[in-house]
C-alpha cells in the first residue's frame, strides 16, 4: 500500500495543474482498480485506510494550487463524494467462491 500511495502521491504532483474533473476521473479509476484488486473479505479497513490517504494527498495537492483561496475538508468532501468511491468488499469468502454445482 505504502508504495501504491507514493506512486500515486508523485503522480499528484505532475497533475496539479490539471483540471480537478480530469484528476477525479483518474483518481475514481485507480481506487476501482485497488477495490477489485484488494477487496477481499476482512479487508475493509485497508480499503478505507487507502482512500483517505489518497483523500488526503489530494487534498495537500489542491492546497498547493494557489496563493489566494485555501482548499477546506468541507469541499474537499463534496469532491470525495462526487469521484471518489467508497470501497466495496468485491470478492466472496473462499467457501463460496469454491462451490461448484455440476
Amino acid at each position: 500500500m505504502q508504495r501504491k500511495l507514493k506512486e500515486v502521491k508523485e503522480e499528484l504532483r505532475e497533475r496539479m495543474h490539471h483540471p480537478i474533473s480530469e484528476v477525479g476521473k483518474w483518481l475514481r479509476s485507480v481506487l476501482l482498480g485497488h477495490y477489485r484488486y484488494y477487496g477481499v473479505p476482512r479487508n475493509g479497513r485497508k480499503l478505507s485506510a487507502f482512500r483517505y490517504h489518497v483523500l488526503r494527498y489530494w487534498l495537500w495537492t489542491l492546497r498547493r494550487r494557489s496563493q489566494r483561496q485555501r482548499m477546506n475538508w468541507s469541499r474537499m468532501s463534496r469532491l470525495a463524494e462526487r469521484w471518489l468511491p467508497l470501497p466495496r468488499i468485491q470478492h466472496p469468502y473462499p467457501q463460496q467462491r469454491l462451490r461448484v454445482m455440476t
